[in-house]
C-alpha cells in the first residue's frame, strides 16, 4: 500500500466513525424509537454478552463438549446456580474462578 493509500483509509474510517457516532447528536431528536423496541434494545447488552461466553464454555478444541469433563462449563453453571440463589456478582465470580480453578487441577 502507498502512503496515499493508507492515509485514504485513515480518512475514511475516521468519517465513517464520525458519521455513525455523531448521527445520534445531529438526528437524534428527529428518530423515535417505539416503546416495544426501547424495551427490547433493555436485554441486548445480556444477549451479548451470552453470545460471546456460551461459544467459549461448551467448545473444547473445536468440539461441543457437553458433559462434566469441560471445567469452563461445569464453572459456568456452578456461578450460574450460585447468582439465582445469592444474587451476589462478587460471589459469583468467586465461585465461578474456585470452581474453574480446581478443576483445571483435578481433570
Amino acid at each position: 500500500m502507498s502512503d496515499l493509500d493508507v492515509w485514504a483509509s485513515i480518512g475514511l474510517l475516521l468519517l465513517a466513525t464520525l458519521l455513525t457516532r455523531g448521527s445520534f447528536f445531529l438526528f437524534g431528536h428527529a428518530v423515535k424509537i417505539p416503546a416495544k423496541v426501547q424495551h427490547a434494545l433493555r436485554y441486548a447488552p445480556a444477549a451479548a454478552l451470552a453470545a460471546i461466553i456460551v461459544p467459549d464454555m461448551v467448545l473444547m478444541n473445536g468440539a461441543l463438549q457437553l458433559n462434566w469433563m469441560n471445567p469452563k462449563l461445569m464453572a459456568g453453571l456452578a456461578a450460574t446456580a450460585f447468582f439465582l440463589v445469592k444474587r451476589h456478582m462478587l460471589g459469583t465470580i468467586i465461585v465461578g474462578m474456585a470452581v474453574y480453578s480446581l478443576l483445571r487441577i483435578i481433570l
